[in-house]
């Protein structure tokens, strides 16, 4: 059964998987959602749950890590009066080790990355009067090789962002699973070019897998009351 009564509002935070060039003059929760998974979540939301009425937020900002996605916190998560967060960082943190001097110059460990992710979320329940609950994503990479040295650093990064989940009681969408999966069947290629920012086919695996872990039921005939 879907974890959102009626009339939730839905906040997705993060880096470019969750802004996928969204529009940025856009009234929260109105229109501009990009060409990513918010905006098939949105669609399906839409489609399937029209009784609920639910409002979904897209507060994605593309190149962010955790420390700059807690620095726009307070205008793009507790301002908005959500329901309920789902958030999605991390593969920023993980990419900027392999990245050139610049971006070397400051780098995230994963303890840094867990306590500011614990933070927040404690922010959250705090500062949030309506928040009914926690959504946490984990980061990807459309690479099934798990010994790749960037998608072995994003599983530092993964693995920090669950065991925050579990301390918060979010909860959490396995979108490696749901990727690696997939990759048992057709090339990478197909769903990124770089292996990090899906096309539209790859976005609506994780939106699938974010589905899934909320109780998304694709059957449905019957509206509530």
């Amino acid at each position: 059964m879907l974890i959102f009564p009626k009339y939730s509002r839905i906040v997705f935070v993060g880096d470019s998987i969750t802004d996928a060039g969204r529009d940025r003059t856009a009234f929260p929760g109105g229109w501009g959602y990009g060409n990513g998974y918010v905006n098939a979540l949105h669609n399906l939301l839409t489609a399937v749950y029209p009784d609920r009425a639910l409002c979904t937020i897209n507060s994605g900002v593309s190149g962010n890590d955790i420390v700059e996605m807690a620095e726009r916190w307070q205008r793009d998560v507790i301002d908005l009066n959500p329901d309920y967060v789902s958030v999605m960082i991390g593969v920023n943190d993980a990419w900027r080790y392999f990245d050139g001097p610049l971006w070397q110059a400051r780098l995230n460990t994963v303890d840094e990355f867990e306590r500011i992710y614990d933070d927040l979320l404690d922010r959250t329940r705090r500062e949030a009067p309506n928040l009914k609950g926690l959504i946490v994503m984990r980061p990807f990479m459309f690479e099934p090789n798990p010994a790749d040295q960037m998608r072995a650093k994003i599983e530092e990064f993964a693995a920090a962002s669950r065991r925050v989940a579990e301390r918060h009681d979010a909860i959490f969408v396995d979108t490696q699973a749901a990727v690696d999966h997939w990759l048992t069947q057709l090339h990478g290629c197909l769903v990124s070019q770089d292996r990090v920012h899906p096309y539209e086919r790859g976005a609506m695996i994780i939106a699938r897998s974010w589905c899934q872990s909320v109780g998304f039921d694709w059957n449905r005939t019957d509206f509530d009351d």
